[in-house]
């Protein structure tokens, strides 16, 4: 088990895989033998993309359904748990989640003591509300011994509300699961929109950021990779990622930098500026403000 001090710096692995529609056993086997290239190399915290067990593109819901598991019962998280005690490692990886009649889009967040937690997607792209039900956990963040962890998934990343949400109850890094598509008029000489708004969040909540997209074509779908892992500064500290190929990704980061050094001149600290006699601090969420 790790025994991290809090402030020691930490290795993130950013792992940009292409999984394979409904081979869900190969898909773990795939990201698990990645998991182990990337811990030998010194990574004590990875982040796999969206849906990495089951694939995205599905035909109905019944499809979604026969590829979705219980959590943390289901056979991906049970072998990626194993896989994160036997290594001591952190893992946030995307999976589909069934519970009750309900599917969601969902990232588990494992660690060497076992099972954490659970993030469910909270903005659903495209034709994820055919399948899915919208996340209805929140933005939570989970505290571990080499920091405090948020989650979000893919679209999420459009909306500042997310990362203001998790930086304002004390989130270090948020990871990041994704399946990022090309997004129209997209320059292809230009960095991913996404990169753009990562790096612009990352900088106004004085948060690191790490992504793991995919890559491939999926039933007709493509994604463009391009993972990536930025500083709390706003600029990026590895990647992106290629557009194209699997790559596994790895920054150290002292997580606790996030917090030490939101002050940016002797007046100004990004959480601490805010307006909140013109604007609800916790913006009506009815969260508890952590540590920031």
């Amino acid at each position: 088990m790790i025994l991290a001090h809090p402030e020691a710096p930490v290795v993130v692995a950013c792992i940009q895989m292409e999984p394979v529609f409904s081979a869900v056993k190969q898909n773990v086997a795939t990201s698990i033998q990645l998991i182990e290239q990337a811990a030998a190399q010194g990574a004590t915290l990875m982040v796999l993309p969206e849906l990495c067990n089951s694939g995205y593109v599905f035909a109905d819901r019944a499809e979604a359904w026969e590829l979705a598991e219980e959590i943390p019962e289901g056979t991906s998280t049970q072998a990626w748990l194993a896989c994160a005690q036997r290594l001591g490692i952190y893992l946030v990886a995307g999976i589909t989640e069934r519970e009750g009649h309900d599917l969601y889009n969902s990232a588990v967040i494992l660690g060497p003591e076992g099972f954490i937690g659970r993030y469910r997607k909270v903005h659903l792209w495209g034709d994820e509300g055919l399948f899915f039900t919208p996340g209805n956990l929140g933005f939570p963040v989970f505290k571990t011994a080499i920091g405090t962890l948020g989650c979000h998934i893919c679209y999420d990343s459009w909306f500042p509300e997310s990362f203001r949400l998790a930086a304002l109850q004390g989130a270090e890094i948020i990871c990041i699961p994704t399946n990022w598509v090309p997004i129209p008029g997209q320059d292809p000489k230009r960095e991913a929109m996404a990169n753009i708004l990562l790096m612009a969040a990352a900088h106004s909540n004085s948060v690191f950021v790490a992504a793991a997209n995919r890559v491939g074509t999926e039933r007709g779908q493509p994604f463009i990779g391009q993972s990536v892992v930025v500083s709390y500064t706003g600029w990026p500290v590895s990647g992106p990622a290629s557009a194209d190929d699997p790559q596994t990704l790895l920054a150290e980061l002292n997580l606790a930098d996030a917090r030490r050094h939101r002050c940016w001149n002797d007046f100004n600290q990004v959480l601490k500026d805010r307006r909140s006699d013109v604007y609800d601090h916790m913006l009506g969420s009815g969260i508890q403000a952590g540590h920031y």
